[in-house]
Order: C-alpha cells, then structure tokens, then sequence
C-alpha cells in the first residue's frame, strides 16, 4: 500500500464557499435578465458558476441574445451589487473555524477565485480577512479561467509546494475540474446550487467547510460539534 501524501497548504475557492456570493450573484442576475424580461434558471446558472466574469456575463448574453454588452453588464452587476452585499454578505458554514485551525497549525493558505479583484479585495475587507491569507489570485491573474487548470498551477507555485500537497477546496464544477487537472487534492464542497454538479475526480465531497474529512485529510483535529 502506498503511503499518502501528507497536505501542506491549502487554497480556497471564494464565491459559495467562503462566502454566500453565488445566492447573491443569482438574485443580481435574475434583477438584470428581469429587466429584460428573461428569466435565470437553474441551467443558466450551473453554465456560468465558476467561470471568469466576462466568460459567466458572455454566456448570459448568448444565453438569451441579450442586446448588452459584457462591459454593461458588468457595469450593472456593479450598480446592484453593494447595497445587496450590505445586507446579505455572510461567510459560509465552517469557513471561520476551518481558517482558525490552518491558522494554528501554522498551515499556508491562498484563495484562487474566478471573480475581479476589485471584488475580491471588498468582501474578503468587510470580514478583515485578506491578511489571513499568504496571496489572492484573481481573474486579473490568469490568462485561461476555470475550468482551465492555470489558477491552481500558480497557487501552488506561489505556495512552492507540489499540487499533490495542495488541498483546494471548490463548490462548482468547474473549479473542480480545474483543481483536478492541476493534480490537487481536490475536495468538492457543494452548496445549495451545485448538488448536482458532476465532481469527478474529487478526492472528497464534504458537507461543508467544516466536514470531518477536511480536517482528517489535513491531519487536524475536527471541530467539536455545539
């Protein structure tokens, strides 16, 4: 029997697994195809989660032969965006006390998101959380996204560590198809609109962030539970 690789560093995904942001992208998205008098279905959704936001906004265009552009919608999505996040930005099930243990264990972590920076850098301030992490890669970063493996490949090089070392933690499809074809161990984290997603590949699929596999494969100890 071969013995495991022991994990050291870990990358998180950002929207629906750090936070809430993919129930939030799908309320500003039904808003905007509202307007237009189209509608977001669930189809529509899984094709856009976890893609760069000019792939996700193109494929909204297509979607419905929207006469918009990518850079209006991106204005749009904007415009909606930051009295939605004033009210409804919450971090998902798990991730404070996940982010605490790696903390402790004294275990490097990044984040690998699809989204803009300018984004990124707003929700990860509202919760003080951009010092908590080693580095950021954005959309700006890559010139492929997911399901592209680019992101991950440069989160374990920043973390100059093997992906075979490298935990990332995804919530869609695409992502962990990506965190697949980097060589990761990959571990799927489904939220309320990706159950469905094919994870192929994945080593794990947790309930949430605070699933006891996570923190086994990490060699941690799990949370108690309330």
């Amino acid at each position: 029997m071969c013995e495991e690789v022991k994990l050291q560093g870990v990358v998180f995904d950002l929207d629906g697994l750090i936070f809430n942001t993919e129930d939030l992208y799908q309320e500003v998205g039904a808003q905007m195809l509202g307007r237009r008098g189209k509608e977001f279905t669930k189809s529509l959704l899984d094709a856009m989660m976890g893609r760069p936001t000019k792939v996700a906004l193109q494929i909204m265009i297509d979607w419905h032969q929207l006469e918009a552009t990518v850079p209006e919608l991106e204005d749009e999505t904007d415009a909606l965006f930051p009295a939605i996040l004033d009210e409804r930005l919450e971090t998902m099930p798990g991730f404070m006390q996940l982010i605490d243990a790696l903390e402790q264990a004294d275990i490097p972590r990044g984040v690998a998101t699809s989204s803009r920076l300018s984004f990124v850098s707003d929700v990860l301030s509202r919760f003080e959380l951009a010092s908590r992490f080693q580095f950021v890669l954005t959309a700006e970063n890559v010139t492929h996204g997911k399901p592209d493996p680019e992101i991950y490949q440069k989160a374990c090089a920043r973390l100059q560590l093997p992906p075979a070392q490298v935990m990332v933690l995804e919530d869609s499809e695409n992502g962990c198809r990506a965190a697949v074809a980097a060589g990761t161990f990959a571990v799927a984290v489904p939220g309320a609109h990706s159950q469905q997603h094919d994870f192929q590949g994945c080593r794990l699929i947790a309930d949430s962030l605070a699933d006891r596999q996570i923190y086994e494969a990490l060699q941690l100890t799990p949370p108690t539970s309330s």
